[in-house]
């Protein structure tokens, strides 16, 4: 079965390609209407509604807020293999930062603990990969 959504996601990304590497050469007025469509397109396909946002920030926020202790922990002594200083930590996390940035810039799908997670404990990953799927 086709997934037309993904379909539509393809083609835009198809077109935004053709347009930064300008191959195949492209008239003025085509370039025009293909950006239109394209426009569209990811009007269609990259829409979230504001409502949607806030249930998930909110749903976020209160799941750190009641578990937050777990997390703390979890990130903090369990995936890795030393324990952090707060130097440490915090190099950890702006790094984490710039590598999630750079990844959204890109359109990469990364996840946080992933970013976080070097010199790795298997079993906390196995427990981690099994909550999450």
């Amino acid at each position: 079965m086709r997934n037309f959504r993904n379909d539509m996601y393809l083609v835009s990304e198809a077109l935004r390609q053709m347009q930064k590497s300008h191959k195949p050469e492209i008239s003025a007025g085509d370039t025009a209407i293909l950006t239109n469509y394209k426009k569209h397109i990811d009007n269609a396909t990259k829409f979230i509604p504001g409502w949607v946002k806030v249930a998930v920030a909110m749903a976020l926020g209160l799941g750190t807020m009641v578990g937050w202790k777990r997390i703390v922990v979890t990130v903090g002594e369990k995936i890795g293999k030393d324990h952090l200083t707060y130097g440490q930590g915090a190099t950890a996390e702006i790094t984490a930062m710039f590598t999630i940035g750079l990844a959204d810039w890109y359109g990469l799908p990364v996840s946080s603990t992933h970013v976080l997670s070097s010199g790795l404990q298997w079993g906390t990953v196995r427990n981690l990969c099994m909550a999450w799927c």
